[in-house]
């Protein structure tokens, strides 16, 4: 898992990186980040009490949607949060205290002629918003929407949800 990892200034913290339709996870002290949710959405899961945190960088809805096999599960919402769901529970945390936050699903082509949107930011969302609902786990925060995209980093140690946006302020969720 830490073959992508790298240190992060003084204080040696380690970065991990996610890339699409990948997830990591892990304890503290980590920052796992992922890069381009544009119409994708970042879903990270935190369990506070024992500073256990994963981060899923979903690209598709639904696996249902779509006719080609399956050849790699994290790529959808509804195969992919149970998978990372799973490994986090591994690595310890506990199911009752794991919260949700979710990030991107934007429209990229606003531009495009409406027969070639097929929503698939805002259909990506509704499916991570179902699928977290059907696994009883609360989302806390989140941001959506827009049509700018987002690099998300879970900081495992406070489980803060950092968002960096081009021409935008840091914000964290």
């Amino acid at each position: 898992m830490f073959e992508t990892a790298r240190k992060l200034g003084l204080n040696g913290v380690l970065e991990i990186q996610v890339g699409i339709a990948e997830f990591k996870v892990g304890r503290e002290p980590l920052v796992i980040v992922t890069l381009g949710l544009g119409s994708c959405v970042g879903v990270t899961l935190y369990d506070p009490y024992n500073r256990v945190g994963g981060l899923l960088h979903v690209m598709l809805p639904r696996v249902a949607d779509f006719t080609k096999g399956v050849s790699k599960p994290t790529k959808f919402a509804d195969l992919g949060i149970p998978i990372l769901l799973k490994e986090v529970l591994k690595m310890g945390a506990d199911r009752r205290f794991l919260e949700a936050k979710i990030a991107g699903g934007a429209q990229m082509f606003t531009g495009a002629d409406n027969k070639f949107q097929l929503n698939i930011g805002e259909r990506n969302v509704e499916a991570v918003r179902e699928t977290l609902k059907a696994l009883a786990i609360k989302i806390v925060a989140e941001d959506v929407g827009g049509s700018r995209g987002r690099t998300m980093m879970l900081h495992t140690v406070t489980g803060r949800v950092v968002l960096k946006m081009l021409g935008s302020q840091v914000k964290e969720i």
